[in-house]
């Protein structure tokens, strides 16, 4: 398939990533609180956009992705146990080769988990995560288990400190949503579209159905790892239950992108901004009793009653209809009579 890069397209960006880059100029070096804020924002608009890859593309509706996000923290952490990669900048650049790992590890336990479907298929996801889990929890002399495995500080300077991590979640996000366009707009995207409406008649017309759901899979797991090892740098501390979530973190991940539009290109990243800000002010004004996550579970509830498809798909929707009224109004409006031709020769009055 044919990809370009349209007008619309630029400006879809840079609505986005514009105001993304500014956001830590604008608030200041007293706002660190807010601008973390905005890496956790951004940090599940990445996440919910590698999950929307295999659940959004393929309609392979997975729970398992967080058992990714943690592989690559942990993953990460061991590098600085067993290997001297030194601290500041570095690590940054190990990242991308560890997260190839977790993409590769991935494969073939999702061989394992695509001999599933539906609901079975979500069982084993789930399934992964929890073994997952309790690895990290048992297996003390790696994963150093409930007291958590540390990460070396980075010795950047306090005022700077949240920014530059702001910056590297940044980027994580943006090779996810490049990721998920180049996609969209391939060969490959086609075949997961394929089988995401119908597999048995894809695998009948020819398709390897197998090939495009194990990408997907790989893909998804990649770029889950490389957020959780910049989550994992940045706490500098990691506990199974934080990085093997799989309560909050998974269902977050899966409410984001229903809220914002499953299978859109830009649905993830509308449902985190505006589930993840809501959820962390509540979590601030009302942490100390738990009654954020009904605060939580209510902004979620009502924007889904209202806008059932997501937001972005009902917002298209929108837009899409309104358009045709237009456009059936144009076409019964009035139209002038046409006039007569006027005979050759003739002079016309």
């Amino acid at each position: 398939m044919r990809r370009s890069v349209t007008g619309g397209s630029v400006v879809r960006v840079a609505i986005v990533f514009v105001p993304l880059l500014v956001f830590p100029l604008i608030v200041g070096a007293g706002g660190a609180w807010i601008v973390n804020i905005g890496l956790f924002t951004v940090m599940y608009a990445g996440l919910a956009s590698a999950w929307n890859l295999i659940g959004g593309y393929t309609g392979y509706i997975t729970l398992g992705n967080v058992g990714f996000f943690g592989l690559g923290a942990y993953g990460f952490a061991e590098v600085f146990q067993h290997v001297g990669v030194g601290g500041g900048w570095w690590p940054f650049a190990l990242m991308p080769a560890i997260a190839l790992v977790v993409a590769l590890v991935s494969v073939p336990l999702g061989w394992i988990a695509f001999r599933t479907r539906a609901l079975s298929f979500i069982i084993v996801t789930v399934v992964l995560v929890v073994v997952l889990q309790y690895l990290a929890m048992n297996l003390t002399s790696l994963t150093g288990g409930a007291a958590g495995l540390g990460i070396p500080v980075p010795r950047f300077s306090t005022g700077s400190f949240v920014d530059i991590f702001y910056y590297a979640m940044v980027v994580c996000f943006a090779l996810t949503i490049a990721a998920c366009w180049y996609t969209r707009s391939s060969r490959l995207g086609l075949m997961m579209v394929a089988v995401r409406e119908d597999e048995d008649r894809a695998s009948g017309i020819g398709i390897n159905t197998a090939v495009p759901k194990l990408l997907a899979f790989a893909l998804s797991a990649g770029f889950s790892a490389l957020i959780g090892m910049v989550w994992a740098y940045y706490l500098s501390t990691i506990y199974p239950s934080f990085a093997f979530d799989a309560e909050f973190t998974t269902m977050a991940i899966v409410l984001i992108a229903f809220l914002g539009g499953v299978g859109t290109l830009w649905g993830p990243t509308v449902g985190a901004l505006i589930l993840v800000p809501a959820q962390q002010y509540l979590a601030f004004t009302l942490g100390a009793n738990d009654y954020y996550l009904i605060g939580y579970a209510a902004v979620f509830a009502v924007v889904m009653l209202t806008l059932r498809r997501g937001v972005v798909p009902s917002v298209n929707d929108l837009v899409l209809r309104r358009r045709r009224r237009h456009a059936g109004r144009l076409d019964l409006a009035p139209r002038p009579e046409p006039r007569p031709p006027v005979p050759a020769g003739s002079v016309p009055s």
